[in-house]
């Protein structure tokens, strides 16, 4: 296993919570990484503020300028090329991709939900709290994935759950939900730094702790 901290970049159309534990996770020395670049996907974002905060590199990169999603995906990894990262990891972002070959199995997304339920296009933040407390589901939680070319469909890594309460708005479980991506997503990050994700078909191994 090598020494040497991951690199990463963080795609974002939100406030950061996601970016935030992350940066506080590698803080605390309990992931070996480095997040080399921040892109959000409009300008005045919260994400890109904790970005700035934390002096990291970030930029904006507007869907609303460019015609269709191959040029606007051009420029995003782009960005990631020149800042030569390992990894890039979707933290609250909206925006579909076309991922090219040379990052295929290398772009990772966290969804609020235990999928393939609640996923697709239109649903994140409290769209899926509020489908999960409509149909009645007794636990959630949330899903690492890898990103292909469509919504929340790529492979899975890893998932947490966690119980829906009787009482339950969507904003109480959210809170709970994200108690679980604040821990399921360093992990699944560190298991690809470790090299421990094997592909077989569409489902994603975990091998073991290579022996010392």
């Amino acid at each position: 296993m090598s020494d040497k901290a991951l690199q990463i970049a963080v795609l974002l159309s939100g406030s950061g919570t996601t970016l935030q534990n992350l940066i506080d996770v590698i803080a605390a020395g309990r992931l070996n990484a480095q997040i080399k670049l921040v892109i959000g996907s409009r300008p005045e974002l919260g994400g890109l503020k904790r970005a700035a905060a934390a002096k990291i590199m970030n930029f904006v990169v507007d869907r609303r300028q460019f015609e269709g999603v191959a040029r606007f995906s051009r420029q995003i990894f782009s960005l990631c090329d020149d800042a030569q990262v390992d990894l890039i990891c979707l933290a609250g972002w909206l925006s579909l991709l076309e991922i090219p070959d040379n990052y295929a199995q290398k772009v990772m997304n966290i969804h609020p939900a235990l999928l393939p339920s609640f996923g697709g296009k239109g649903m994140y933040g409290r769209h899926v709290h509020e489908a999960v407390l409509a149909h009645g589901c007794k636990v959630s939680g949330c899903t690492v994935h890898f990103v292909d070319g469509t919504y929340d469909s790529g492979p899975i890594i890893v998932q947490r759950t966690c119980p829906v309460e009787e009482n339950d708005t969507p904003q109480t479980l959210a809170a709970r939900v994200f108690a679980e991506e604040k821990i399921a997503y360093p992990e699944a990050i560190a298991l690809f730094a470790e090299k421990r994700l094997q592909f077989e078909g569409r489902k994603v191994r975990i091998l073991p702790i290579p022996a010392s």
